[in-house]
This record gives structure tokens, sequence and C-alpha cells, in this order.
């Protein structure tokens, strides 16, 4: 919590001023009872004594001026407030290397469930879309929020030769533009998440698609998704290493703004995904609370008066 206007907090130096001076009152109190030495005329006199009730409206008067002053000093709190026509767009590398088993059962199925997985906890409100790419990229589903047919999408994909990750942060730009009239003039909050294990291996280079994302604000975070022991076994019997790039991934995502992961398990994957969700669907945005503080020391007041109503039979 923040304050706009500390400088009403400087009212609470006369607050403590007067608690002081209440406290020093009750103390000489204190000491004229002693005084009295005829007990068992003081009880006949006041039987009944209001003890620590006595302190109450005191305390809780001293309690709505406090609650006032901070009021007064407009406090101000962090709230996550979920982005209007936001929209994500998940580049899905399902180039062969994804056949790797280096992560169970494959680095292509983990990811698939990790990316099922990401689009049930997206915002109700939240658009999303879906780019596979391996030799080429398409928009296999357009920026929508029928998270049916993105399930559908992704459960269908399969593997293909080469690694266009060029030309997949295109066609995810040009998904965040298809996403309605205004999108050209006036874009959307976007965001794309490309998921890779290997190198641009075809295609327009990964620096130039950079430029034409950071060009419409677009940020690109990455997933370098795999270890560096992968391997793949082709159809001629021989086997191939198919380490993880991650320098060509986090060069991307710094250009554009992004951020750059690592995930080598399933597990990993989906914290990945769901530190992502949570940054891109809402923005944070400080809101005044300072209607609170009035509104406590409102019902305080209304408390004060009641309890001294109902023990002393006055108001304070």
């Amino acid at each position: 919590m923040s304050l706009h206007s500390p400088g009403w907090l400087l009212l609470l130096v006369p607050l403590a001023l007067l608690i002081g001076a209440y406290l020093l009152v009750q103390r000489r109190r204190g000491r004229y009872a002693v005084r009295f030495t005829n007990l068992e005329l003081l009880d006949k006199v006041a039987p009944r004594r209001p003890g620590w009730r006595r302190h109450v409206p005191a305390a809780a008067f001293c309690g709505t001026l406090a609650l006032l002053v901070v009021g007064f000093a407009r406090p101000t709190t962090e709230v996550q407030v979920p982005r209007e026509r936001a929209t994500i767009v998940v580049a899905f590398d399902v180039s062969a290397s994804m056949e790797a088993t280096d992560v169970e059962p494959t680095r292509f199925e983990a990811a698939q469930r990790a990316a099922l997985a990401f689009v049930d906890r997206l915002p109700e409100r939240f658009n999303a879309g879906l780019v596979p790419f391996s030799g080429s990229a398409t928009v296999a589903v357009p920026p929508t929020t029928d998270r049916g047919a993105l399930r559908s999408a992704i459960e269908r994909l399969t593997t293909g030769e080469g690694t266009a990750i060029g030309e997949a942060v295109v066609a995810a730009r040009d998904a965040v533009r298809m996403l309605d009239r205004e999108a050209e003039t006036k874009p959307p909050p976007a965001h794309i998440v490309l998921l890779s294990d290997g190198s641009n291996t075809t295609g327009r280079s990964v620096e130039s698609a950079a430029q034409e994302a950071a060009g419409d604000k677009i940020p690109v975070s990455t997933i370098a998704y795999g270890t560096e022991s992968g391997t793949i076994d082709l159809p001629s019997g021989d086997t191939v290493s198919v380490p993880v790039d991650g320098p060509a991934l986090r060069g991307l995502a710094s250009s554009t703004g992004g951020d750059f992961h690592e995930a080598a398990t399933g597990e990993e994957l989906q914290e990945v995904y769901e530190d992502i969700g949570s940054s891109v669907g809402h923005r944070t945005e400080e809101r005044e609370i300072w209607q609170w503080f009035v509104a406590a020391g409102l019902l305080t007041a209304l408390a004060t008066a009641a309890t001294s109503l109902l023990w002393f039979s006055r108001l304070p």
C-alpha cells in the first residue's frame, strides 16, 4: 500500500499527544482513588465500577480519528485487472526433433499436455490462438474465446520436418491482426508465446521477424524446451542429437520485450505456462482505497456512541 498525500499523517502527532494526555490523567485518577481509605463506604457510594469499559469509548474515538487521518492521506493499493481484448497466440514447434524422448514420454506429448492445461487456465474473456510450425507456419486457430476449438486443434497436432521460427513469429503477429475489425487501427494488447527446442532452419530470419513483432509492440516470450541430451531415431536407423538451442530463443525474447524461459520436464513447462498466463492475462493498476478507511472510521464512531449509551447512558 502507498499514500498519495502522506502529509496528512502529520495529524497523527496531535492524536498521539492526546492519547498521552489521557493516559496521564488516568494515572493521576488512580492515585486519588488510593487515598480513599474507607473501602466499605466506597462500596456503598459506587457499588458498580465501570472498570475497563470506561476506556473503550476513548479508545474507539482515537481509532476513529486515526482511520480518518489515514483516509485523508489517500492510500492506494495495486490490483490485478483483466485486460480488455487481451490476446495471446501460442506458437507451437511441431518439428521432428520434438519426438525426442529426453522428456517423458516425448517432448511433443509433454508439450501438448502443458499447452492444454495452459489453455484451460486462461481467463474466459481472454482471446487465444494457435500457430503450429515446422518447415512452415500456419494459423491453425485465429484468436478466439472458444476453448473447445483450441483444445481440439492442439490435440490434432502432428510433427513435420524443419523449424521455421521466424515464420512462426510473423504468422502469430498476423493472427493478432485478425482479432476484430479494430485490430489494424487499434491493436489489442497481445503476447506471443513461442515454444521450441531447436534453431531456425528455414524461412525468414529470427532477427527480421523479431523486428516486425517489436514494431507492432507485441512481446514474444520464448520457452526453450528439452535437454542437451535429446536424440531422435531417423527412418534410416541412425540416431541424431537434437539439443535444445537456448541462446537463439533468448535473443528473440530480449529483442521484442518478452521473457525467456527454460524447461527440461513436462512439470517445468506447465509452471512456465502458468507464470506467463498470470503475467499477460492481467495488468496492474493502482486504486485508491481511502473510502474503506473513512467508512471504517464512521463505523468506529458509531461503535463509540453505542457503547457509551449502553454502558453509561450518555454520549461520549
